[in-house]
C-alpha cells in the first residue's frame, strides 16, 4: 500500500473460482485499472488456494504501489457457504475448505484490510447494480461455472440465510443421478455446471474435450452426442429455475457464468423448458448477465468499497447504497 495519504484510493478485488482467480485495481466507479488472471490450485489442497489468494493480493497492493494508488480495501469472494457476519468460508465442495477464517488469515498474511464475500452473491450484486438486473426488485442471478450457485434478491434485499441461501446447485434434479461432490445424488451440479457437460460428453462420445465451450460450439454443428448432453443440461435447469420460481417469484432470471456465453443456444431451450413447467406462476423473464465473467470480481470491488465507511461512486455504478 502506498504511504501517501494524498494517493488516489482504489481497492482490491479478487474473484476465486473452481478454475481460475480473477483479481483488479478498481477505482471508485467500480472500473478495473489493472486485472490479474491466475489459475486456482484447487488440486494441491485448500492450503495450497489459500497461499495463492495471499500471493494474488500482495502482487494487486504492489501494481497499485507502483501507479502511486493507495489501497482502501479488499474484497475477496469464494465459493461454497460463506458466513459473512463470521467472514468464514464454511465449506465448499470445490476447494475443500471448512470453516476455515479466511478473513482474518488473509490479513495476516498481506497486512490488508479485507473482507470476505460470496462469489455468486458478490456476482448478482454487480448485475444488479451495474449490469442486467439494474432497477429490479425481484431477481434472480444464477451463475454455471465449476458449480453453480444462485444470488436471490427479492422486494430489493438480498436473501442470505446465514450463508445458506442459492445453493441451486445442489437441488436434485436426477433421482438416479450421478454422485455430487456434496454427498448427495443427482444434484443440478452433477448435470448442468460446465464441468459436468465436459465430462459428460466424453463419456458419451468417447473423445476428449477442453471444456463446456466445446460442447456448446460441436452442439451448434449438429453432433448428435453434443446435442443430447445439452438437451439434458437445459432441462436440469429449466426443472431447478422451475422450483426456484415457484418460491421466489422472481421477474428477471440471469444467467451467468462460462456456460451463458453460448447466448441463446442455452437460454432459448431454458426458456422453452420453463415456460413448460409453470401455470399460474409469475413467468420471469430469462436474459444473459451483462458483465461476463467479470462479474464476481466487481461484486468484490462493491464489497470492499462498502466495507468500513468507504462507499463506490455512486454515480458511476447506480450503486444506492449497501
Amino acid at each position: 500500500m502506498s504511504d501517501n495519504p494524498q494517493a488516489q484510493e482504489c481497492v482490491l478485488g479478487l474473484d476465486v473460482g473452481g478454475t481460475g482467480m480473477k483479481g483488479a485495481l478498481l477505482d471508485r466507479g467500480v472500473r478495473p485499472l489493472e486485472t490479474v488472471r491466475r489459475p486456482t490450485p484447487r488440486a494441491d489442497g485448500p492450503h495450497a488456494v489459500v497461499d495463492a489468494i495471499a500471493d494474488t493480493l500482495v502482487t494487486l497492493a504492489r501494481k497499485a504501489a507502483e501507479r502511486g494508488l493507495s489501497v482502501h480495501h479488499a474484497g475477496v469472494v469464494v465459493p461454497g457457504i460463506v458466513d459473512d457476519d463470521r467472514q468464514t468460508a464454511v465449506w465448499s465442495a470445490n476447494i475443500g475448505w471448512r470453516d476455515l477464517p479466511l478473513a482474518a488469515l488473509l490479513e495476516a498474511r498481506t497486512g490488508l484490510r479485507v473482507t470476505l464475500g460470496h462469489d455468486v452473491r458478490a456476482g448478482g450484486m454487480a448485475e444488479c447494480a451495474l449490469g442486467a438486473a439494474r432497477g429490479v426488485q425481484n431477481a434472480l442471478f444464477v451463475a454455471i461455472g465449476t458449480g453453480i450457485a444462485a444470488a436471490l434478491v427479492c422486494d430489493g434485499k438480498p436473501i442470505r440465510s446465514g450463508g445458506y441461501a442459492g445453493e441451486l446447485g445442489h437441488v436434485v434434479v436426477e433421482s438416479e443421478g450421478r454422485p455430487c461432490a456434496c454427498g448427495s445424488t443427482g444434484c443440478l451440479e452433477t448435470v448442468a455446471s460446465a464441468t459436468a457437460v465436459a465430462a459428460a460428453y466424453t463419456v458419451r462420445s468417447g473423445r476428449a474435450v477442453a471444456g463446456a465451450a466445446d460442447v456448446a460450439a460441436l452442439t451448434a454443428q449438429g453432433d448428435s452426442a453434443a446435442q443430447a448432453v445439452w438437451e439434458r443440461a437445459a432441462k436440469g435447469l429449466a426443472d431447478a429455475l422451475a422450483t426456484a420460481t415457484a418460491l421466489l417469484a422472481p421477474e428477471l432470471i440471469v444467467l451467468g457464468g462460462g456456460l451463458a456465453e453460448a447466448g441463446r443456444l442455452l437460454l432459448d431451450p431454458v426458456r422453452a423448458g420453463l415456460d413448460e413447467r409453470l401455470s399460474f406462476q409469475r413467468r420471469p423473464l430469462l436474459v444473459r448477465a451483462e458483465l461476463g465473467d467479470q462479474a464476481g470480481c466487481l461484486g468484490s470491488g462493491l464489497i470492499a468499497w462498502q466495507a468500513g465507511s468507504g462507499q463506490p461512486d455512486r454515480q458511476g455504478t447506480g450503486v444506492s447504497g449497501p
